[in-house]
């Protein structure tokens, strides 16, 4: 998670252009990123649209890649971890023919095929790229090797040797194929690299390939449907507003437990709280604690008692 935190502001000088007062904002906006923009910027326009204080992004998204970016304001950061561990979807366009040292379009070609293969090939191949497999991440990416980003040493010739580890693929379906390129759809895990399917795919028909287009729909419970777009947050601070959702709106996808006032005043100090009621839960790895209707905390439930993790201060 990238969170970017602002410092107290150095004074102005006489005359210069007053800048926005940075404010408490604690909120979820689901991105929709546009090809050309870095998480990093994208984050920028956010916490600019709202002037807020403290933003961060729930997984990358390559500047070449288009959509879904959740973008956390205040105590919604504490929410990230949920997100990023979510099911991820995805649309992407494979060039076949052609393998770049980036597995997109922004690398340069190391080799090339004149081989192109038919849709009944890329069919029957799709189940060894289904399920818990086995990849190898591109060179070009954020992993760490002794503390240094693969694509930093890969830029600069350095020789990137990364590890294959498991990862998880719900689904891969065809949506449409010309015998040129092919577009997929895809569903999966964390950790899992779109660009690195493209490759593998290419290699296995012995064709290449490289992801010409890619664009995420899903990241963990927000979906590309509800997404903002940039421009609607530039346009006025009531617009970004708009687009602002609540804190737990992340946890959509774990149990909420809804607590007593007294209850509710334990579990802020950091203690564990006794769960009241016939339908009170005993164990649960991971919950969330609401209070009249307010998000108190994150945790898990153990002999009964809720244990909290995170605290919000909303």
């Amino acid at each position: 998670m990238t969170v970017e935190s602002t410092p107290e502001a150095a004074p102005q000088r006489e005359g210069a252009p007053q800048r926005p007062k940075k404010r408490d904002v604690h909120g979820w906006v689901v991105l929709d990123k546009p090809v050309g923009m870095t998480s990093t910027h994208a984050v920028s326009v956010v916490k600019r649209a709202f002037a807020a204080r403290k933003a961060g992004h729930a997984g990358t998204l390559d500047p070449l890649a288009s959509g879904l970016l959740p973008i956390a304001l205040g105590e919604a950061t504490k929410t990230v971890p949920f997100v990023m561990d979510g099911r991820k979807a995805y649309q992407f366009t494979v060039a076949w023919g052609t393998q770049t040292n980036t597995d997109d379009t922004e690398g340069s070609v190391i080799a090339t095929s004149d081989k192109r293969p038919d849709e009944a090939s890329i069919l029957a191949l799709l189940p060894r790229f289904t399920g818990t497999i086995l990849q190898t991440p591109p060179k070009f990416s954020a992993i760490k090797i002794a503390g240094e980003r693969a694509y930093d040493l890969a830029r600069d010739g350095e020789e990137v040797e990364l590890q294959a580890r498991p990862v998880e693929i719900d689904s891969l379906v065809i949506v449409s194929h010309d015998g040129v390129t092919t577009t997929f759809e895809a569903e999966c895990g964390k950790g899992t690299y779109v660009r690195a399917i493209a490759r593998d795919l290419g290699l296995a028909l012995g064709c290449l390939g490289h992801v010409a287009h890619l664009r995420r729909t899903r990241v963990g419970p927000f979906t590309v449907a509800e997404a903002a777009s940039v421009e609607t947050l530039r346009e006025s601070l009531e617009s970004a507003a708009a687009a602002l959702q609540p804190v737990k709106a992340a946890l959509t996808l774990i149990p909420e437990i809804v607590i007593h006032r007294d209850a509710a005043a334990r579990i802020k100090r950091g203690q564990s709280a006794l769960l009241r009621g016939a339908g009170a839960p005993i164990e649960l790895q991971a919950a969330y604690a609401t209070c009249a209707g307010t998000l108190v905390a994150t945790g898990s439930v153990e002999n009964g008692e809720f244990v909290p993790h995170r605290v919000f201060n909303l």
